[in-house]
């Protein structure tokens, strides 16, 4: 049986969107087209569509969101205009806009933003009553409204400099890098909103840049643009693979490229803001004292409220448990008291690691249960196998003489289904958290 539709496609006819939704379709991404607004009503009504694209050179495209994202509440619809050029007015109601159709892995790249910051917001509202209920009160941030900073790496190209004037020409605070060491310097010592990465005759500066930033939990994040010098050919699909959150031609004007870095990163800032508001939680005094975790009775009172709107909305949504296992190396970490001192740096790192509309929590000491709406068992389980396999890479301190020990997890994942309590999804999800040799 085939995937029900993610996307929902606006559009009157395929001469733009067609070879896009090919493309998506190819990766997983299946895609329903309607060629009106009647239509495009009806597959909202019947199919869990995550996200809108809409051809804007429709004449009533911008009316015609406004309906669609009226008519999906209470669940937000992220809406994508491609071919937008001219028509695309800055109070149209579309959250990005594209000059053409766009490669189809970039546009699930910007798809899969854009769908995880409305999920982000919709938390921000569940997370605030979850705390106001035991009378906390999370005020939302708001986005910096200091330039956007962007990160130039890359040799004084002609080309480099010509964006760099551009960036500059709408606000954006530049600075230039122009070897890795200096980029990865200046990564480290200041905040970007994103970084332009200039290719040149080689690209593994950049892509060992990207790489670095990706490992990184404080980096991660951070959108990456490839700058090509040049017309030769290119898989995008792998470079967009790499981490790279867009690839600009060398063809594409200068301002264009600009405006593409500007979207990039004012959303970057506001997704940060959203994230500050997130982790607000943390000051409350409601949460485990060792890690800034939920607590396990915080947890299972707002797992209800995740299950309940998931259910609301149509969403699928997923827990994961991760208890730390009990090999031999543990044992020993754990009778020499090494294991319990090294059991907050671990939920601190899960919480970096986590997506920021996702919920941690610190069941018991050594037990971790991660809420991930939107989410079905498949993301689930990649998100959770992530953060074991970065924890893992991490050498605790065993002690004087003693060799520094690494922590593994048994990982269990269950994904909502119907009606489900939020105890039953938490129980299953335990569950699943059998040691591999069982």
């Amino acid at each position: 049986m085939k995937a029900e539709p993610r996307i929902l496609v606006l559009a009157a006819e395929d001469s733009v969107v067609g070879p896009l939704c090919q493309g998506l379709d190819s990766i997983g991404w299946r895609t329903v087209t309607a060629r009106s607004l009647g239509g495009a009503l009806s597959a909202l009504g019947d199919l869990p569509v995550e996200a809108l694209i809409v051809d804007a050179r429709l004449p009533q495209a911008a009316e015609w969101v406004e309906a669609l994202k009226a008519a999906a509440l209470p669940r937000a619809l992220p809406t994508l205009a491609v071919a937008a050029g001219a028509t695309a007015s800055e109070r149209a109601p579309f959250d990005l806009a594209m000059s053409g159709a766009g490669h189809p892995a970039q546009v699930r790249l910007r798809l899969e933003s854009l769908m995880r910051g409305a999920v982000a917001e919709e938390e921000i509202a569940l997370r605030a009553a979850t705390f106001g209920a035991r009378g906390v009160h999370l005020q939302p941030d708001e986005p910096d409204a200091s330039p956007l900073r962007v990160l130039a790496a890359g040799p004084p190209d002609r080309r480099v400099l010509a964006l760099s004037n551009a960036l500059e020409a709408q606000g954006c605070e530049v600075v230039a890098a122009p070897t890795p060491y200096t980029a990865f310097d200046y990564l480290h010592e200041r905040a970007f909103d994103a970084a332009v990465l200039w290719s040149g005759p080689d690209r593994a500066p950049a892509q060992s840049i990207a790489a670095g930033m990706r490992r990184n939990t404080r980096l991660q994040q951070i959108p990456v643009v490839l700058y090509l010098s040049g017309e030769d050919p290119v898989d995008l699909t792998d470079l967009y693979g790499r981490g790279f959150a867009d690839v600009a031609e060398a063809t594409v004007p200068e301002l264009e490229t600009a405006a593409r870095i500007v979207s990039l990163a004012r959303t970057y800032r506001e997704h940060q803001a959203v994230r500050r508001a997130l982790e607000a939680a943390r000051a409350s005094g409601l949460t485990d004292p060792a890690t800034g975790l939920f607590t396990d009775d915080l947890f299972a009172a707002h797992l209800g409220r995740v299950v309940e709107a998931a259910t609301a909305r149509r969403r699928p949504m997923s827990v994961c448990v991760l208890r730390v296992s009990q090999n031999q190396e543990l044992r020993l970490a754990r009778e020499g008291g090494w294991l319990t001192r090294a059991l907050p740096q671990i939920g601190a790192m899960i919480s970096r690691l986590i997506r920021i509309e996702d919920t941690a929590a610190r069941l018991s000491p050594e037990v971790f249960a991660l809420a991930l709406p939107a989410t079905d068992a498949v993301e689930a389980r990649l998100v959770a196998d992530r953060i074991a396999a970065v924890v893992g890479c991490t050498a605790f301190d065993a002690g004087p003489g003693a060799r520094p020990f690494t922590v593994a997890f048994d990982v269990g994942v269950a994904q909502q289904q119907g009606q489900e309590s939020p105890s039953s999804l938490l129980e299953r999800a335990a569950r699943d958290a059998v040691p591999a040799a069982a």
